[in-house]
This record gives C-alpha cells, sequence and structure tokens, in this order.
C-alpha cells in the first residue's frame, strides 16, 4: 500500500505502511500465550514486515500486553476515586497480607475497572467483581472453574426512557427505514440537528452538525466509530447502556453509516468490558444473520460492516485521535489538530465518532422526533441524560433522568449518602470535572449551567463524598490516575503532572491540623503549574488534570469556588475540541 500522505499537523509516519492494525494479533497472541512471547513477536514482525523495534514500541506502550508469563492467578484491585472512597485501599492492604507470600497469586493495583457501582472492585483473571468476592474467584481460578462474568445487572424491568422499542416490539426500525428509502439521510440529520442533541461522552458538541460535515465531505471511504472507552474514575454508564441497550448503540452507529455515507463502522470498546463486549458480539451475529449487517443490507445495495475492537489500555484512548493512532497499531498519543477527524481521520479518511451514549439516543429521536425529546428536559435543557452515580451514596448505579435536573434530585435518587452521613462535595461530570460543595446542589445537571458554576457536565458520573473525607487527599488521587494515565508526548502534563503529584504527596504526608496541608508557597506553585498545563497541554487530559485539586484548594468550608473548567467552548467547531469523547 502506498505510505500515508504527509498533512499539516499529521506527523510523518516516516514511510510506514497503513497495512492492518498490529493490535489485534498482538491480543491474538496474549490470548493463546497469556502473554506476549518474545519468539512471538519476531515471527509477527516478520509476517507483517515490520521492524521488531516498532512492536515492543506498541507493546511497552499499552497496559495490557504482559511481556512475562503471568502467575496462576492474577488480582487486580482498584485504587481510583470510587473505590478509595469506599474503602479500597484498606481492603488492598489485606490482600497483600493474604497473597503477598502466596506464589501463584499477583496482586497489582490498577487504575479503574469501570465497576464503580460495586467498589471497592477487582478483577481476578481479568473477570471484574466486588472485591468482597476476591476469595472465592481466587480459589475457582486456582481450581480452574472460574466462569466468565456476567453484565452487572440493572434492576430494570421496563425499556429505558431513551428506548422506543416496547417489549415483543420489532427492533431497528429506523434503521429499516433508512435503507428502505422511506427516510432520507439527510432528512434524519435534520431531526438530530432540531433536536438539539450534544455529544455525551464529553466534549458536548451538536451531533447532527458533526453528522453533517461528515456527510459533507466527498464520495469516497469513509469511517464510523462508536468510542466506548469509558475509563475516567466514576464512569461506567456507557457499560450499563452496552449491556441493557446493546440494540439502540448499534442502530445508532449504523444509521450513522447511512447518513454519512460510511461502509465500515467498529465499536470501540476497552478490554475490561469483556462481558458487555459478549453483548454486542450477539447482537452484531443476530443482525448479521437477519442481513441488516452485510454486503447488501437489507437489499438496499448498501455495505454496512460492524466489527469490535478491543482497546489494549490507557485512559488516553478517549481522545479521539488518540484512539485512531491505536486502530491503525500506533502508539495512542493524540495527533496534532487540525486536521481533524471529520476530514482526515481513519487511516486518513472522513470519521465519524460519536460515544455509546450519544448513538444509543439517535433512533429514539428519530422515530418519535425533534420536538419530542426537546420536551423531555427541565427548562431550557432537553431530552434525557444518564448518569452513573457512585462514591459514598447509598444506591450507586446508573440512572436516567431528565436533562436539566438538579444534582440534589439525582443524588435523592440514589438514596442519598450512605448511613445518612452529610455531603461534603461533589463531581458531577466525573474525575476531570472540579468539585462543587453542598450548597452548589440545586444546580441544574446540563452543560451550561454547570459551566457557570465552575464545574462541568463531562462524562456524566456523579461522584458524592462525605463530611469527614480529606477533600485534598481525594483531589490528589485524581491526579494520580492522570499522572499514571497520561501518553508521555507533551511535556506540560508528562511533567507537570507529576511534579504537582509529588508536592501534594509531601503535603497530606506532613500535614497536621495546624498547617492543613500546602503552605501558601505550595499553593501557588500548584495554581502555577494548573495554569501552564491547562494552557498547553496537546489534549483535554493534561489540560483538566489539575482542575480538581485546584477546585478544592479554592474552597471555604462551604463549597467550590466558581472556576470556569478549562475546556474548549462547548459551542465550538467540533474538531477544535481536543478532550476525551468517552461516553
Amino acid at each position: 500500500m502506498a505510505p500515508r500522505a504527509t498533512v499539516p499537523g499529521v506527523e510523518a509516519r516516516n514511510g510506514k505502511v497503513t497495512g492492518p492494525s498490529l493490535i489485534p494479533a498482538l491480543h491474538a497472541i496474549q490470548s493463546e500465550h497469556g502473554w506476549l512471547p518474545r519468539e512471538e513477536l519476531v515471527s509477527l514482525a516478520r509476517q507483517r514486515r515490520r521492524p521488531l523495534y516498532e512492536i515492543e514500541g506498541l507493546v511497552s506502550f499499552y497496559p495490557h500486553f504482559r511481556t512475562e508469563p503471568p502467575t496462576a492467578v492474577t488480582v487486580g484491585a482498584c485504587h481510583d476515586l470510587t473505590c478509595w472512597l469506599r474503602g479500597s485501599q484498606q481492603r488492598i492492604e489485606a490482600l497483600r497480607e493474604r497473597y503477598g507470600e502466596q506464589a501463584d497469586v499477583e496482586l497489582t493495583e490498577v487504575s479503574c475497572l469501570g465497576r464503580c457501582d460495586i467498589a471497592p472492585a477487582v478483577a481476578v483473571d481479568e473477570q471484574p467483581a466486588p472485591a468482597d468476592d476476591t476469595d472465592s474467584l481466587v480459589a475457582a481460578a486456582r481450581s480452574g472453574t472460574l466462569a466468565p462474568a456476567a453484565p452487572t445487572p440493572s434492576g430494570r424491568t421496563q425499556p429505558w426512557p431513551n428506548d422506543p422499542y416496547g417489549d415483543g416490539e420489532p427492533r431497528y426500525r429506523v434503521l429499516r427505514a433508512l435503507l428502505a428509502g422511506s427516510l432520507s439521510p439527510r432528512g434524519v440529520i435534520s431531526t438530530l440537528v432540531d433536536s438539539g442533541l450534544r455529544g455525551m461522552g464529553g466534549a458536548g458538541f451538536p451531533t447532527g452538525k458533526k453528522w453533517g460535515l461528515v456527510a459533507d465531505q466527498p464520495a469516497g471511504v469513509k469511517y464510523a466509530i462508536c468510542n466506548a472507552d469509558e475509563s475516567e474514575p466514576g464512569t461506567f454508564k456507557d457499560r450499563q447502556i452496552m449491556a441493557d441497550q446493546a440494540h439502540l448503540v448499534l442502530e445508532g452507529l449504523l444509521i450513522g453509516m447511512v447518513c454519512t455515507g460510511a461502509e465500515q463502522g467498529w465499536v470501540f470498546i476497552r478490554h475490561e468490558y469483556g462481558p458487555e463486549s459478549a453483548v454486542l458480539d450477539a447482537e452484531i451475529e443476530a443482525l448479521r444473520a437477519e442481513g441488516l449487517i452485510g454486503d447488501d443490507a437489507a437489499g438496499s445495495g448498501l455495505t454496512l460492516q460492524v466489527e469490535i475492537f478491543t482497546s489494549p489500555g490507557g485512559y488516553i484512548l478517549g481522545e479521539e485521535t488518540a484512539l485512531l493512532e491505536c486502530m491503525e497499531g500506533h502508539r495512542g498519543e493524540p495527533r496534532n489538530k487540525p486536521p481533524f477527524p471529520g476530514v482526515y481521520g481513519l487511516w486518513g479518511r472522513p470519521t465519524l465518532m460519536n460515544s455509546v451514549e450519544t448513538l444509543a439516543d439517535v433512533p429514539v429521536i428519530v422515530e418519535r422526533g425533534a420536538d419530542w425529546w426537546t420536551a423531555q428536559g427541565i427548562g431550557d435543557s432537553v431530552g434525557w441524560k444518564f448518569f452513573a452515580v457512585s462514591g459514598q451514596v447509598t444506591h450507586p448505579g446508573m440512572y436516567c433522568v431528565p436533562m436539566g435536573t438538579t444534582a440534589r434530585a439525582l443524588l435523592d435518587e440514589a438514596g442519598g449518602m450512605t448511613g445518612g452521613a452529610a455531603l461534603q462535595a461533589i463531581q458531577p461530570g466525573g474525575a476531570s470535572s472540579n468539585f462543587l460543595g453542598p450548597e452548589q446542589l440545586d444546580v441544574a445537571l446540563d452543560f451550561a449551567t454547570l459551566a457557570d458554576a465552575g464545574s462541568m457536565l463531562g462524562s456524566g458520573a456523579l461522584v458524592a463524598v462525605a463530611e469527614g473525607t480529606d477533600l485534598l487527599a481525594a483531589a490528589t488521587n485524581v491526579l494520580r490516575f492522570f499522572r499514571d494515565e497520561s501518553c508521555g508526548k507533551c511535556v506540560p502534563c508528562r511533567v507537570g503532572s507529576t511534579k504537582a503529584h509529588t508536592l501534594l504527596t509531601d503535603a497530606l504526608h506532613t500535614q497536621t491540623p495546624a498547617n492543613g496541608g500546602l503552605d501558601a508557597a505550595g499553593t501557588a506553585r500548584i495554581t502555577e503549574l494548573e495554569e501552564v498545563m491547562r494552557k498547553t497541554s496537546i489534549c483535554g487530559l493534561g489540560q483538566v488534570a489539575l482542575g480538581p485539586v485546584v477546585s478544592v484548594l479554592g474552597m471555604d468550608r462551604g463549597g467550590a469556588v466558581a472556576r470556569p473548567q478549562p475546556r474548549a467552548s462547548q459551542d465550538a467547531d467540533p474538531h477544535q475540541q481536543g478532550e476525551h469523547e468517552q461516553g
């Protein structure tokens, strides 16, 4: 194949060909052997005619790949915010005491597993579970009887409000109408524009406008991707949507493909979501058997193919251009922009990318109309919104409420604080959102209102922190996540997050009731680092990494200082937005 074209803003590949990605091949080797033996990597390099150093560079970048044989049983214990709030550190210490001397068990602390609703969470031989189940799962793994985990049940008996299909009703009605010609692609895009649907993975850009941009690109090869790389602490709603509504996620993706002219689509899903990936696999096979995907989808003459691409790990892959780099078989580092994915995306072709929740909302909007969708919100807000609610709440889980619902009402729906504790703070939009205090609980959960309050809607993940928790320690826990997950490409993020974490950790270790932690000089240094990272980091990870910390440092006893989140304007061109589109 011809070398990848050099485009301004896209790093040259030094003549590397754009052949099949190496990532699935590495997954296959590790699946067979449990790790990546060097001889297998040498063989892969010869088969693909790729230099061995390039393959080793991939392996060293992605945390899921192993270069040494695993022990008989692996236990990964999450140490990020929600699990930390629910006692993960004590659980990890107990697990170390129990298994630390046992040679057949490998215990490691890991980043968020996306199971915040069952926190503190673990993964035994990559099967997720509550930490309380660790001993029984280790015993099963030792005996060879460990069964694959099933998706966490939502407990809901009726369709969610965004599902137009009742029990027993035929699904994919919108897709069938589109393929039959009774709906036009331009009409669908127009409906999405009128509905006001915005990206629900963090970017918040108008969905219809994004689809129109890709549809308007010259005819030729185009791609579509569902970004299911939901990896931010506190965030798990996309996981539950895929388990409960795989049909809507895939229908939304397929509608997007027809409307933009893409023939190939993927669901890019994190490897920790094995149970949900199995649900999607089964739904894709059912679609293929029914003839709704294939070389002649429903007799329309259109080719529609959908596959699952399993992430090799790393929060940075939620950033759309880093995701594209991964799919092309490179290290998942964000690209400089422009050009943007809608114009120059996967393998240099126009690429539509939306989050799980965004795509799942498309069928009901097209079927019931833009007016119906806009009427579902509260006040000036439009539509329904899924939230993951976790932390020190009575009933952690996924909730679907009208957009514009207050944080107080959402917390009440989750049963309030555990044991009736007083609330100290919330993160309304996941780990990257600024903390808000209890006097701000009546803020409406929507893009503009949360920005005005000094935080953001973000990934749709409300994390509640009870009174008595060391809030600076909680913010430092969040910063550790961003430090560990930085891809390292840009200096401000790589160095700044490390320096800030060291400063905060030292302060926490030396603080007393008298000094309260950071002194004035330390606070000034953190504030300076936050400004530098926000203004100079390539992507959203570095731009927001210190925001939660600064919001805590600016809190009085009552709550957070209203500080706008360092994000691109929600009304900007979608391609101007470098933040994570994670769900």
